[in-house]
């Protein structure tokens, strides 16, 4: 084991490759910027091809051994990630608040926290995880599938990096991550954890970097045996076909436009306020956020009254000051995104009831944009089939229980949906009848040990705990084993 070292060197500008911090083959650097401030704060290296060959080969070298480890000494690994984790927790959450521009309340509490359960999840699955069975004469035995690609987004970095590297431990594979260029910084962090943790040599390794220079050429990569990918469609697309050539196992969790029923027998006033509140959490960019709210006609204005409200009482402002609720977007791009799409809203005759297009008053610095309700907006609108990824909620009228799940599962994407009735019996009829990989009913709490991931074209596989390490195994059937 590693003996822990002060955190005085940066490594903003190196790859963790084969149990070492490396500097890149041909340097080339990206600015990582505030978005708070939108100034430059330090600098990442962009990783190349031969960047990517190099730690694919590392991982390749490391795999025959670290696959072979018994299931009590990926734990001990495991749990040692988990303690250095929990040491630098308050680092992890300043970076995140950097580098994405969360209330630092926020990069506490929900973003840093998501990487530690999702370790203790995965550390409870494995514990009474079986990778052996006997049926018959036959051995069947689920190991490791080999080196995997790890590609994850900025918008829960800390999230997504757990949600795929501790499964693959667990699963006794070797790996590549590609952190978000956009929010690196915590990937960084979380590298100096797995070196400081004693991970052996090449299992571990990490080269930043961009999709086209890098993420597609680890999708591509002969020595690659897995691609896991969370992102938008439109990238995942690239990465599958990518993966395709080598016939690789691809797993991704992409984009999400969750429609949220709240049925004639909901507490309307809860429903909603949690609905809007759910909806701008994150500023917005939830993949599995509850965009659509889906009301009965004869409820809609009083629906509008109540998001209105709820929407006046965000504070958006500076990540750093006591109060804040709503930071900025993380990027010029997606502002400008988000925009957009507000005013295609606007243009497309959905009632804007709340925000809009622009910056919040006294705001001038930074990607904010104003927190926004539409009311009146049918499916065929834009606002309502396009993944926004900011804080802007739908409000669709329906005339019907069924005219609201025709709505609902409406759309290209199936990764969450949820459900409002003070009659569970009634919630449960209806979350029945939701394509959508998880259906949220009542606005339950988190639930780290069910299955995360998407129907249709939010994506195949599924992540956390004991659904996360079996989508990084093979299964083997040995006949004539014996009894």
């Amino acid at each position: 084991m590693r003996i822990a070292r002060p955190h005085t060197m940066s490594h903003h500008q190196q790859f963790y490759i084969n149990g070492a911090w490396v500097n890149p083959m041909v340097a080339r650097s990206l600015d990582v910027v505030n978005p708070a401030t939108e100034q430059a704060y330090t600098q990442i290296s962009m990783g190349s091809a031969a960047d990517v060959d190099k730690a694919v080969a590392a991982a390749r070298a490391a795999f025959p051994s670290f696959t072979q480890t018994d299931k009590a000494t990926r734990l001990a690994l495991m749990r040692r990630i988990l303690a250095l984790y929990n040491e630098r927790a308050e680092e992890i959450a300043q970076a995140v608040s950097d580098e994405m521009g969360a209330p630092l309340a926020w990069a506490r509490d929900a973003q840093t926290w998501a990487g530690r359960v999702h370790l203790e999840a995965t550390i409870a699955a494995l514990e009474s995880y079986e990778f052996e069975h006997q049926r018959g004469a036959t051995r069947v035995i689920k190991e490791g599938i080999g080196v995997v690609a790890l590609i994850t987004p900025w918008n829960w970095p800390l999230n997504q990096i757990v949600c795929k590297v501790a499964p693959a431990l667990a699963a006794g594979c070797t790996m590549v991550l590609k952190p978000s260029e956009i929010a690196p910084i915590s990937g960084i962090v979380f590298s100096e954890i797995m070196h400081d943790a004693g991970v052996p040599a090449g299992v571990y390794n990490m080269v930043n970097g961009d999709g086209p220079s890098v993420g597609q050429v680890m999708a591509a990569h002969k020595d690659v045996d897995m691609v896991s990918f969370t992102g938008s469609t439109r990238a995942g697309v690239i990465v599958a076909k990518t993966g395709a050539d080598t016939v690789k196992r691809v797993a991704q969790e992409l984009g999400g436009k969750s429609p949220n029923i709240i049925l004639e027998d909901a507490d309307l006033a809860t429903a909603v306020r949690k609905g809007v509140e759910s909806c701008m959490s994150n500023t917005g960019q939830s993949c599995d956020a509850p965009t659509r709210m889906l009301v009965p006609r004869a409820l809609h204005a009083k629906a509008l009254e109540i998001a209105v409200t709820v929407t006046a009482e965000q504070v958006v402002g500076d990540p750093r000051a006591q109060g804040t609720t709503m930071g900025p977007l993380v990027s010029e791009m997606q502002y400008t995104k988000v925009q957009r799409l507000i005013e295609i809203g606007i243009n497309e005759g959905a009632t804007l009831v709340a925000g809009g297009s622009g910056k919040p008053a006294g705001l001038t610095r930074g990607y904010y944009a104003r927190p926004t309700v539409f009311g009146n907006v049918s499916r065929t609108m834009t606002i309502a089939r396009e993944e926004i990824f900011g804080p802007v909620l739908a409000i669709m009228p329906y005339d019907s229980e069924a005219e609201a799940i025709e709505i609902a599962n409406d759309s290209e994407f199936g990764l969450a949906a949820f459900v409002q009735s003070e009659n569970l019996e009634h919630a449960r009829r209806v979350a029945r009848q939701l394509r959508a990989g998880q259906v949220n009913i009542n606005y339950p709490d988190w639930d780290v040990y069910a299955p995360f991931g998407g129907y249709k074209q939010s994506g195949n596989g599924r992540e956390y705990a004991d659904w996360g390490i079996h989508d990084f195994l093979e299964v083997k059937a040995m006949i004539g084993y014996g009894s």
